[in-house]
């Protein structure tokens, strides 16, 4: 991990200092600290368009990419080069609130990462990027309120699951209408696998393996204009899942046994750098070889806490063989993690401290046990938190012992659209629900969804806790005030073509003080 001392650098100052590469485990590789002003570029840059994420109550981070040739490498020298930007009150970028000048070198991609600090909270702001005579598309972010501020109101929406080649994103179409302060993104923001004919799009190059193949398949998922216009709409927050790297990986440990760990880490290693270079994040997320933290906490105020997990990189391997299985003695071990005990021990005192009225850990996988099979017998997905029993009965009597306020637990992974009461004992469904779990199904990934299946009802009767359960594609808009909490799941009907509308297909509130969904 850098040093401590970085993360309290203004962020300005980091942007414009070559603190940036000097804490880097590749510095040994950065080119030279001649900057080229105008590299003559044949093609426009900006073809990845622009993002914000990481916010703060007084600045932001702002990225874009240098890429006139973004499938191929990105197309620019191997040289770094000076890009202008500009943070403005208004959408035309007249009334300029801050600018300055950043380097994209060739060592990240020639990916910009500006850490804008000083500026007011609470408000919109809007910021561009240019390049000689070529402007990047002009995006749209904003500060948080003050720790000690309740505001009236948030509004943000989640997703997950965007898998290029199952369908197209008509649900950030959607999404980039609305008035969001926030987007959150849980997980599987690329997938790994070869290109194959004859889906709805294509992926380009082969099974991920290399940093150029992580990069490019990257740059591919940046050209979509939906995905591009809901990042320019306002700030991200973003964690991975597996398939940034490697479907169903824990820490050095590959999905295909035999894979030597060293070897497995080298390719993490590239991975991370590629995800680096294609996300919003700030200086802590830096990544050291084959380590890149992404676990943070996120203040709207004190009308909500985001605490953003990472439940793929710290884990023990899942228990069981993987897959749907019966419980096994690995479940039960107490060593066994989602979230390392790092992680854990950060989590815990990030709840104890919170001044929020809502608590919201955002992460990957579900929490809910949900058993997988009816009748007397059970299986457990073991990927998920129902194969570290130990590890979720830990947190969730956490929070009911800690009387944690309003917690609030948000997930994606399973391509499906759910809403859980959480427990501290599942197999006693009479007692106590500590937590409420709401489950965001798939932009794309699995192709079209279902709006009615016969098992759904099955699932519900085997699993009490669960009070929804659908398998649509779409997003979960949340809306939060001092004294509710609500969540609307919005599906689309197709995404197998273009314009399938929206439609909300349900809603559920949580009430201050009263943890358990309730329909509305």
């Amino acid at each position: 991990m850098p040093d401590a001392s970085l993360w309290s650098m203004n962020r300005r100052a980091f942007a414009l200092s070559g603190l940036a590469l000097a804490c880097l485990p590749w510095r040994a590789q950065a080119s030279s600290l001649v900057v080229k002003r105008h590299p003559g570029l044949k093609d426009y840059p900006f073809t990845l368009g622009v993002a914000s994420g990481d916010p703060s109550s007084s600045g932001v981070v702002l990225w874009t990419r240098l890429a006139p040739d973004p499938l191929n490498g990105g197309g620019m020298p191997e040289e770094n080069i000076e890009v202008r930007w500009v943070v403005a009150h208004d959408e035309a970028l007249k009334d300029i609130a801050q600018e300055g000048r950043a380097i994209a070198t060739p060592l990240f991609a020639h990916a910009l990462h500006v850490e804008v600090d000083g500026l007011e909270s609470e408000r919109w702001y809007w910021y561009g990027f240019f390049l000689d005579g070529d402007a990047s598309p002009v995006g749209r972010t904003r500060t948080m309120p003050g720790r000690n501020v309740m505001p009236a109101k948030l509004d943000y929406a989640f997703a997950s699951c965007q898998h290029f080649e199952s369908g197209l994103y008509t649900a950030y179409e959607h999404m980039a209408k609305q008035e969001l302060d926030l987007i959150a993104h849980l997980g599987d923001y690329i997938y790994e696998g070869a290109g194959k004919e004859k889906l709805v799009r294509q992926h380009a190059g082969p099974k991920l393996k290399t940093l150029d193949d992580y990069r490019n398949r990257h740059a591919q998922y940046k050209t979509d204009v939906h995905l591009q216009a809901a990042h320019a709409r306002c700030p991200w927050l973003v964690a991975w899942d597996d398939h940034e790297v490697e479907n169903n990986y824990s820490n050095e440990i590959s999905e295909n046994s035999g894979v030597d760990p060293a070897f497995f880490l080298h390719q993490r290693a590239q991975a991370y750098r590629a995800y680096y270079e294609h996300m919003p994040v700030g200086p802590m997320s830096i990544p050291q070889g084959a380590a890149m933290r992404l676990y943070k906490t996120v203040s709207f105020g004190r009308l909500a806490q985001f605490s953003v997990l990472d439940t793929r990189q710290y884990r023990t391997d899942q228990p069981c063989g993987d897959g749907n299985k019966a419980p096994c003695e690995g479940t039960m071990d107490p060593k066994a993690t989602l979230l390392g005990a790092d992680q854990e021990h950060w989590l815990n005192n990030a709840l104890l401290q919170s001044p929020a009225r809502w608590n919201v850990l955002a992460q990957q996988v579900m929490m809910g046990r949900v058993d997988r099979k009816v009748g007397p017998e059970v299986t457990f997905s073991m990927d998920q938190w129902g194969g570290y029993h130990v590890a979720r009965t830990r947190l969730l009597s956490f929070i009911r012992d800690r009387q944690i306020v309003n917690p609030i637990v948000i997930t994606g992974d399973i391509h499906s659209n759910w809403v859980n009461d959480l427990k501290v004992d599942f197999d006693r469904p009479e007692g106590p629900t500590v937590a409420t779990e709401f489950v965001g199904t798939s932009i794309s990934s699995g192709g079209n969804g279902i709006k009615d299946r016969p098992d759904i009802a099955l699932v519900q009767a085997e699993n009490p806790f669960v009070k929804f359960l659908n398998l649509e594609r779409g997003y979960v808009r949340c809306s939060l005030t001092p004294e509710q909490y609500r969540s609307d799941y919005h599906v689309v009907e197709y995404v197998d073509k273009p314009g399938a509308p929206v439609t909300t297909r349900a809603s559920f509130v949580v009430e201050n003080g009263q943890p358990g969904a309730k329909p509305v």
